[in-house]
């Protein structure tokens, strides 16, 4: 390995090596579990990748306080059933820091598939908001990459959560989508990009376009952004399952 030193170590931009980056800050996340096992292992997981956790509640009424108190919060990972009637506490909650705070993200946590609780929350926007199912929370990477992208602006809904919605919910616009397409669009509730959903179903990229670009006319979405219609294409689903 050659060594530059003095003039030369300065001046030459073709030797001198690229100065090194400091670690990725991660998202500030503030945790509402009311169980303290689970509540601390999910801190010590986070933090282990990164994840800088700003406060670690109880309850939603303790889970409001901590975001009036943290401004610069950047999301809440809420469990759905919380003290005192462990029922609707988290989501109420969730839907509230939507409403008040709408810079701070929302990743629910459910123990099982509640489709209005998926409804309640997205219809309320589309984007910085996620629904899973705390089995995934045992997949290290892929419930960081969720954090993270909800975190980062986009919308994640667990694909059990998109498959039972989905498999409940048959209405005719429904019945007009491929076997294909519902696939995609069971994917694409996850927030994946065409590439990962192209990853995903092992299939080609123009493929993917393919399906989605069918999955919009059926589902009569019109021509707004594209990323809001990837959305809107999900929630279109989730509101009529609400009202099953």
């Amino acid at each position: 390995m050659t060594v530059y030193s003095g003039a030369n170590a300065a001046t030459d931009p073709a030797t001198d090596p690229a100065p090194e980056k400091g670690p990725e800050k991660g998202p500030r996340v503030i945790i509402a579990e009311d169980s303290v096992l689970l509540r601390s292992g999910m801190a010590r997981l986070l933090e282990d990748a990164g994840v800088e956790i700003v406060d670690q509640v109880g309850d939603a009424d303790a889970l409001l306080r901590s975001v009036e108190e943290h401004p610069d919060v950047d999301l809440c990972l809420v469990d759905i059933r919380m003290p005192p009637t462990f029922s609707e506490e988290g989501i109420q909650a969730g839907v509230a820091i939507r409403r008040s705070h709408p810079e701070v993200a929302v990743l629910l946590l459910s123990q099982h598939v509640v489709s209005r609780y998926a409804a309640d929350l997205l219809g309320g926007g589309s984007s910085k908001v996620g629904y899973l199912l705390k089995d995934r929370v045992a997949d290290i990477d892929e419930f960081l990459a969720v954090l993270r992208r909800v975190a980062g602006g986009g919308a994640a809904i667990d694909p059990e959560v998109v498959s039972q919605l989905l498999s409940r919910h048959r209405d005719s616009a429904m019945d007009r989508l491929t076997p294909r397409e519902t696939e995609v669009l069971e994917v694409m509730a996850q927030g994946l990009n065409n590439a990962g959903i192209a990853l995903r179903l092992s299939v080609t990229e123009r493929a993917v376009e393919k399906h989605i670009r069918s999955i919009f006319t059926k589902l009569d979405l019109g021509q707004d952004d594209h990323d809001h219609r990837r959305v809107q294409a999900v929630l279109h689903y989730l509101r009529g399952a609400d009202r099953t």
